[in-house]
């Protein structure tokens, strides 16, 4: 057995483990924030720093002028906002009879369930899928291919599983049909692991960047993250251009624009954690109980 001080000692290594982790998972945004709000000199003098230095938000503002931004802004909301939308009811839909054990044929389904997820047809199948729907180059295209995952299938599922039977048995001894069981008091009951499924779609479509260079091609359709490889690589191609040292002022606001635009993308879904993070505990924690 160890002593109290020795465990009071481990404690104290423990803290500072996880503070120094914390601090180094924290620095990037620190960073990022830090340099697009000050300027280049202060970036070439410390593109270290953790605190703004000559403050300014030029960057800011010449984002703000930048139309195709918007436009990636709008793209990216309307798609996240209707594949969540659609696939939390899909969802619900889907995993409610599922974790039911009267469904007739409920483990074969579910064996096909795991089926995709460790199978696909690939990237050239869903090429032409997407073709011959006619849906390439539209907004759809991010939207489908992410719609339901047999992994978050499976999450909701598990937590209906954990939901006492009794409820339900109650509402239909007073005669209470299955869809208002399932929209009046299972869905509301179920509130954790739909913020955990809400927060995980809305993360992976904004954050979208493989289907987007593979389905899209015109600009206006751009989401998000096309715009922001567009910045990163112009910036790099003009640091890389052989008169670059002529390029001052160019230099000076594609540095800042980078950094401004990095944070302007991800502020969004960072603002939206915090009100769902109690839920996310909660619904991981609850819809691991049973397989």
């Amino acid at each position: 057995m160890l002593s109290r001080k020795k465990l009071e000692m481990l404690d104290v290594v423990i803290y500072i483990l996880i503070t120094l982790v914390c601090a180094l998972m924290l620095y990037p945004f620190l960073n990022v924030i830090s340099v697009s709000l000050s300027t280049y000199s202060a970036y070439v003098h410390n593109p270290m720093m953790v605190w703004p230095k000559d403050f300014t938000i030029g960057a800011y503002k010449e984002i703000m002028k930048n139309g195709m931004l918007w436009r990636s802004y709008v793209n990216t909301i309307a798609v996240t906002v209707c594949g969540v939308g659609v696939g939390i009811l899909l969802y619900i839909l889907t995993a409610y009879p599922l974790s039911k054990k009267v469904l007739k044929g409920r483990k074969t389904l579910m064996l096909l369930i795991i089926f995709t997820m460790l199978f696909n047809g690939g990237l050239i199948p869903n090429y032409y899928l997407m073709r011959s729907l006619g849906l390439l180059d539209t907004l759809a295209s991010l939207v489908l291919p992410a719609l339901v995952t047999g992994f978050n299938l499976i999450l909701m599922k598990s937590f209906f599983e954990s939901l006492p039977e009794e409820i339900e048995e109650a509402a239909r001894i007073d005669g209470a049909s299955d869809p208002y069981i399932l929209f009046r008091i299972v869905v509301p009951l179920s509130k954790p692991i739909i913020a955990t499924l809400c927060l995980f779609s809305a993360v992976g479509y904004w954050n979208n960047f493989f289907n987007a260079v593979v389905y899209i091609r015109s600009t206006d359709n751009w989401p998000l993250m096309l715009y922001l490889r567009e910045v990163i690589e112009g910036a790099s191609t003009m640091a890389r251009s052989a008169n670059a040292a002529e390029m001052g002022a160019e230099m000076m606001t594609s540095e800042t624009i980078k950094y401004a635009t990095l944070v302007l993308v991800m502020v969004p879904i960072l603002c939206v954690y915090p009100f769902l993070q109690r839920y996310f505990v909660k619904g991981i924690m609850l819809g691991s109980v049973k397989g």
